[in-house]
């Protein structure tokens, strides 16, 4: 098994790992976001991700990203855990921070066969310079549906008002 820290990417890596998968022949699954407060709407979502490839690379939010997109209290967990903790997943391959506000440049470098977003997202919602630049690579597109009552936003709310977060599945 690897170590979460033998999956965590750092930029300078990225092509010699890219070029790894590709000489392996094997398919690579891209998706990018916060995960924030990481539950198991996030793991089951990473799951699918990673059965519509061979190779799973995660694309994560540093801090300041995060803070930008979801507001001044987030994140609630700081970007070395959710890396970690992300990194741990036996269906994540490799973890990369990311600073910028959009993931062109990193799919410039990346050329991914797939990428894997949420079931919030459509083609045309996707961010268009993203897509566009995706599209011309030729990589298809996964939209995976959420698992109803598990998010973030859900989570933190239920620890502000105090009730149990015990598991939405059970009924």
């Amino acid at each position: 098994m690897r170590s979460p820290a033998d999956k965590t990417l750092i930029l300078p890596r990225l092509p010699a790992w890219r070029a790894e998968v590709r000489r392996q022949n094997r398919q690579l699954v891209v998706t990018n976001g916060c995960f924030d407060l990481l539950h198991r709407g996030h793991v089951e979502y990473l799951n699918r991700a990673r059965a519509a490839g061979d190779c799973l690379l995660v694309l994560v939010n540093d801090d300041a990203s995060v803070r930008a997109v979801k507001g001044p209290d987030r994140p609630i967990v700081c970007e070395a855990d959710r890396l970690y903790m992300l990194a741990s997943l036996e269906a994540v391959d490799a973890v990369l921070m990311f600073s910028t506000p959009t993931c062109t440049e990193l799919f410039r470098q990346i050329v991914p066969d797939v990428y894997a977003k949420g079931g919030d997202y459509t083609e045309e919602t996707l961010v268009r310079e993203e897509y566009l630049l995706l599209k011309s690579q030729g990589c298809r597109f996964v939209f995976i549906p959420f698992v109803k009552g598990l998010s973030t936003t859900d989570n933190v709310r239920r620890i502000r008002e105090r009730r149990p977060l015990g598991s939405t599945l059970d009924g």
